[in-house]
């Protein structure tokens, strides 16, 4: 059972395998308050202690996490992680919203043609949708 809503998203992320020298730069699948999950091209087993970076984001994100759950999808892996600190789930919060922004700032040019920056589709979208924006047990 979840515990967390997870937000869908297709932005790069690098990880890197603490245990190993292996790294990745992948796309980012989803992101909620208690962790992420991405594509990958390479299997990490469950239980390995991940660094994840998403350097779109300003400042860099950038949290350590446990590896979940690692499942098959096609040729590539889908791997679940959980943050291990408490800083990185309240940074993640902030990743959710942006996430949710270039989202919006992507359907707006698709459905009404219309280009924003992204500060411009910050004011729009949280003008629209800030006040829905789930809350955190902390927030209630």
């Amino acid at each position: 059972m979840r515990c967390f809503s997870r937000h869908s998203s297709a932005i790069p992320i690098d990880f890197q395998l603490e245990q190993l020298v292996q790294a990745g730069s992948e796309l980012l699948k989803n992101i909620g308050q208690g962790g992420l999950s991405f594509h990958s091209k390479i299997y990490v087993e469950p239980g390995a202690t991940i660094r994840v970076k998403i350097p779109l984001i300003k400042p860099i994100f950038q949290a350590l996490g446990e590896v979940i759950w690692c499942h098959q999808e096609g040729d590539d892996y889908l791997i679940g992680v959980r943050f291990l600190d408490e800083d990185a789930v309240f940074r993640a919060r902030m990743v959710e919203q942006i996430c949710h922004i270039e989202q919006y700032k992507k359907d707006v040019q698709e459905k009404e043609g219309r280009r924003l920056n992204s500060e411009e589709a910050a004011k729009e979208w949280i003008h629209k949708f800030a006040m829905r924006f789930p809350r955190t047990n902390d927030e209630s």
